[in-house]
């Protein structure tokens, strides 16, 4: 193991904890009509016509074909992003990846994928999809309308991800019932809220996944989004009640579809503690493959990364 040692952190980002300890943390309780909540957003969003839109854009590929692309969500937000179409084979998966906090500037080109086609949506109010009512940073962004489990930004970002997969469907048509979905920190913790509630996802990748126990979240020192939800709550109040109804973990354990999953032992970002709570909620017979660290350099990270690429291009395999 390559566990970090040295980092400039005032707190110990594996907060003193071995895997036992971390394979060992619980499934919070969900709130009263949690299932309720979800299912009538998801009915709500697919009833929307993504309307999508494509077009050449500026950067080119050896192996994809790279399409800007721009789609119609859920509250009227156009979501922008790219769309990779394999230059060999025909299209017969598709699979949407989202991004961390960070947002994303580019498609990732370097994907162990044949045949399918990739979509990359950015979130609303980040990245492409920055827009006046939503904060673009990622301390803003997550306490965006958090003061109601009905306005709360996040909701609407899990709409985006059905969207998106609206969109592939609408543009394939014939790879209904293909389509994973593939999600790093915040779109961990994004794919983790939609997966179980969206059937047309076949399977799900999350990676040092966000979100997950909310009332551990609130509480652990961390350099993340839950360190803005912290202070939002000192000055204003409880937002737990919110949050509850937005744990990645909680939403994790109605999961039923195969899941790749790469939570880390170190990382100042995601607390691992709330990562392997959704690691924990999620079914037996998925599989699990644990990073020495997450959203920080070691010395085992390419060879890690490596490995983990290798089962990704497995996991999505056309069949």
């Amino acid at each position: 193991m390559s566990i970090p040692t040295v980092h400039p952190f005032a707190f110990d980002p594996t907060y003193g904890m071995q895997l036992e300890q971390l394979r060992s943390i619980e499934l919070p309780e969900a709130p009263a009509g949690f299932d309720a909540f979800w299912q009538k957003r998801y009915s709500a969003a697919i009833s929307v016509d993504p309307q999508p839109r494509l077009r050449h854009g500026k950067l080119r590929h050896e192996n994809w074909h790279v399409f800007d692309i721009s789609f119609t969500s859920t509250g009227s937000f156009q979501i922008n992003g790219w769309l990779l179409v394999p230059r060999k084979g025909q299209v017969r998966r598709g699979l949407v990846v989202g991004h961390g906090y960070g947002g994303r500037d580019q498609p990732d080109f370097d994907l162990p994928l044949e045949e399918t086609a990739v979509l990359f949506p950015c979130s609303r109010g980040l990245s492409l999809s920055a827009c006046l009512q939503i904060p673009a940073d990622a301390s803003g962004h997550v306490i965006c309308g958090i003061e109601s489990r009905d306005t709360y930004v996040i909701g609407g970002c899990v709409e985006d991800l059905w969207l998106a997969v609206s969109t592939l469907e609408t543009l394939y048509p014939w790879i209904a019932g293909r389509i994973g979905y593939s999600g790093i920190s915040f779109g961990g913790g994004i794919g983790a809220l939609a997966i179980p509630y969206d059937a047309r996802i076949d399977r799900g990748h999350l990676i040092v996944p966000t979100f997950g126990h909310r009332q551990l979240w609130l509480t652990l020192p961390t350099v993340g989004s839950a360190q803005s939800v912290q202070i939002y709550q000192e000055k204003h109040g409880s937002v737990l009640e919110t949050l509850r109804f937005f744990d990645a973990a909680i939403a994790a354990s109605r999961i039923k579809v195969p899941m790749l999953i790469a939570p880390a032992l170190f990382d100042p970002a995601v607390a691992p503690p709330c990562q392997f709570a959704v690691v924990n909620a999620t079914q037996k017979f998925n599989e699990i493959f644990i990073l020495d660290a997450g959203h920080f350099e070691y010395d085992a990270m390419d060879e890690q990364n490596a490995i983990l690429r290798d089962k990704v291009g497995h996991f999505f395999k056309v069949s």
